[in-house]
């Protein structure tokens, strides 16, 4: 599926998806909560794929 949006990593951290988004914590947690966003544990961290970050975008263009 085509995207609009360049990234350059391959994941992030909360606290990067939230720099990129220019949303605050807890609107990333409620969008994870709802299923908008997708995360990944690895160990105690939760790291956002950067395909994830790019499909929360594109639902919020209504794009899918």
């Amino acid at each position: 599926m085509p995207t609009n949006h360049q990234v350059t990593k391959a994941a992030f951290s909360i606290p990067e998806v939230m720099e990129s988004l220019s949303l605050g914590r807890t609107t990333i947690y409620e969008q994870i909560k709802a299923g908008n966003l997708r995360t990944l544990k690895v160990g105690r961290r939760t790291i956002v794929p950067a395909n994830a970050v790019s499909e929360f975008l594109d639902k919020l263009e209504g794009g899918v």
